[in-house]
């Protein structure tokens, strides 16, 4: 006997794959034609709206970073500063803030865009937002409670940029240091003192700022003498050194104008102390003071004039 093993057959299934192809491309067409336009126009609206954004935000940062400026210009010494070296440094200080600004702007606007585009696309495609935004509200509550000092030193930031507190190459002091600014960024400021050494300060942590780049410096000088010397006389000798001092080419070019003298300021025991204030650039007040008091000094020895003399007893004990 021969066993005949029955064949394997298949169904066809050439009738059901074009009809699944079929309704799939239905459907596809479908979803083109309704919620795929929605989604094409939720893109274009959101191109379109940072687009509008950042060319907003160009124009109010370079609007409001310029107020600044424009009033120095219109004061008569601030304006004699920027007319001398100085203006390249201010125009250098106004675009690196119009491009900090700028940039840090256009960096949120397309974030927070964006964010919104992706959660309306994800909503018309149908995916569950719930759970996304759930676990987003807690992890943002979580980073918001760990990151608190992270969000305050860069809001400190935002703001010291935006109303120019100070910049590279200004002298300032942050109450815990006093030195000249390195590095500005939006969480620290790098400076570095007198002594070479090198702060990093974070922004938040700043209560104050004392800017000593900004405007004008004032330089006092305090000239000693003696209480028996005629006070007119010295008088007139300090003035003819003020004047002569803000004559002179060399030093005319670091005064905002001519060295004032303002009379005797304090009179102690022998000593009698006459004040001379005379306005400068900033960061000349030093060197002003130095050369002013080396020539005050000068012609006092030349009109005879005598320092405060010390008591027979100040010079110690009696033996």
């Amino acid at each position: 006997m021969t066993d005949a093993t029955p064949a394997l057959t298949l169904p066809d299934l050439t009738g059901l794959n074009t009809d699944v192809l079929a309704t799939l491309a239905d459907r596809a067409q479908e979803w083109l034609v309704t919620d795929g336009v929605r989604v094409l126009l939720v893109l274009v609206l959101g191109f379109v709206a940072r687009w509008l954004l950042h060319r907003l935000i160009g124009r109010v940062v370079a609007t409001m970073t310029s107020r600044t400026a424009t009033r120095l210009a219109t004061n008569v010494a601030a304006g004699r500063v920027l007319g001398t070296a100085a203006t390249g440094v201010a125009h250098e200080r106004h675009r690196q803030r119009v491009q900090t600004m700028g940039s840090l702007l256009r960096s949120i606007s397309t974030f927070v865009v964006g964010v919104i585009t992706l959660l309306t696309v994800m909503a018309l495609v149908g995916l569950p937002l719930g759970p996304l935004l759930a676990s987003a509200g807690v992890g943002g509550v979580a980073i918001g409670f760990g990151a608190q000092s992270l969000v305050k030193d860069f809001l400190s930031g935002i703001f010291m940029i935006f109303e120019d507190q100070y910049g590279v190459g200004d002298v300032i002091d942050t109450g815990e240091a006093i030195g000249t600014v390195e590095e500005v960024t939006l969480r620290v400021t790098r400076l570095r003192d007198a002594d070479g050494i090198t702060w990093y300060v974070r922004n938040g942590e700043i209560i104050r700022i004392g800017n000593r780049s900004q405007g004008y410096s004032a330089a006092w000088v305090d000239m000693p003498v003696s209480y028996r010397e005629d006070i007119e006389k010295v008088l007139g000798v300090v003035r003819d050194v003020s004047e002569a001092f803000g004559a002179d080419s060399e030093w005319s070019a670091k005064l905002i104008e001519p060295p004032t003298v303002l009379g005797v300021d304090s009179i102690t025991g022998q000593t009698v102390t006459v004040r001379v204030l005379a306005k400068c650039l900033p960061g000349e007040n030093f060197g002003v003071q130095r050369e002013l008091r080396a020539r005050i000094k000068a012609a006092f020895d030349a009109h005879g004039i005598q320092g405060p003399q010390l008591p027979p007893f100040a010079a110690g004990p009696p033996r």
